[in-house]
């Protein structure tokens, strides 16, 4: 996020941001840069989640394998910031799920899946918008060239004046073609790019939590059970 806002702070120093918006009649885009915008909240959002639910499972890890399962088993309890977590409600659901299945062995399979298709509904948003991005890119693209081809349509004569007004206009629609293009193309970029990172980081949640469980909470319930 601190270089996209240097960035788009030396666009804006050198000009370029400015010649953008004064030669894009169309302002497809100004559309491009305000769903970008949004988005870029929407990850830094989402991020911050992710970061806050990273911190609550390595604690609850910790936990765990320092032997205080039992504590650990009510997030309520010794660690009431963990109580909304995630990992706090994937725990309850496997208490939940031992105490009603009555000293059966525990599949956390299906709940697995299910908390990590939440988790990665929190990303749909970003890949959605970015591919947007693309189409309006493709669709500037075309808007660009049907306003450079409309000054040839109305040529009767060659003379100077005319050949001019017909240049001036072709070069208008060039300019919002090309600055359409350029400006699709990078922010679906930049966008793709942070929600890569967001996505890594989802993976690395889903899979510190299937560790921490499978090799403490799983083996305690059913070894409770056993016994």
């Amino acid at each position: 996020m601190s270089l996209i806002a240097f960035g788009v702070a030396l666009l804006w120093q050198i000009g370029v941001i400015q010649v953008m918006f004064h030669t894009d009649r169309t302002r497809i885009s100004s559309l491009i840069l305000v769903l970008f915008a949004l988005t870029s909240l929407h990850c830094l959002v989402q991020t911050w989640f992710v970061s806050r639910e990273l911190s609550a499972t390595r604690e609850y890890r910790d936990a765990l394998a320092a032997g205080r399962q039992a504590s650990a088993f009510d997030p309520s309890g010794p660690n009431p910031g963990l109580g909304d977590s995630v990992v706090a409600r994937h725990v309850e659901n496997l208490v939940a799920k031992a105490r009603a299945q009555g000293g059966r062995p525990i599949d956390q399979t299906l709940l697995l899946r299910a908390m990590a298709d939440r988790l990665r509904s929190r990303e749909r948003l970003g890949w959605f918008v970015s591919e947007t991005l693309l189409r309006l890119a493709l669709l500037g693209t075309a808007v660009g060239f049907i306003l450079m081809l409309l000054p040839l349509t109305g040529l009767s004569t060659f003379d100077a004046e005319t050949s001019r007004r017909a240049l001036s206009g072709m070069s208008g629609g060039m300019a919002i073609a090309l600055n359409v293009t350029v400006t699709g193309i990078a922010t679906a970029l930049l966008l793709k790019l942070q929600y890569f990172f967001l996505g890594t980081s989802l993976a690395d949640l889903v899979d510190m939590i299937t560790e921490a469980t499978e090799v403490h909470v799983v083996s305690a319930l059913e070894r409770d059970a056993d016994g």
